[in-house]
């Protein structure tokens, strides 16, 4: 099956949902090729971007997924 390249890049506003996120990510571990996060103490809030290289049905479930967290903000960037 041929895959893509794409950038997930994540805003978390409430770390209450940091654990099911963290679950979602590992569910499509084999998929990430890297992963940034940085806390933005001042905000409070959370930076994340994925890497990942996938079906395009693997990164739509996953990045919605991610989406659809309450308090959580996803958007997915493709390569062509």
């Amino acid at each position: 099956m041929e895959t893509r390249v794409a950038v997930i890049a994540i805003i978390v506003e409430d770390p209450d949902r940091v654990e099911t996120l963290n679950a979602i990510l590992h569910e499509y571990a084999d998929f990430i090729i890297g992963r940034v996060g940085i806390p933005y103490r001042q905000k409070g809030i959370s930076i994340i971007t994925i890497a990942v290289d996938a079906p395009q049905n693997v990164i739509s479930a996953m990045s919605g997924k991610i989406g659809r967290l309450e308090g959580v903000t996803a958007k997915t960037t493709y390569g062509k």
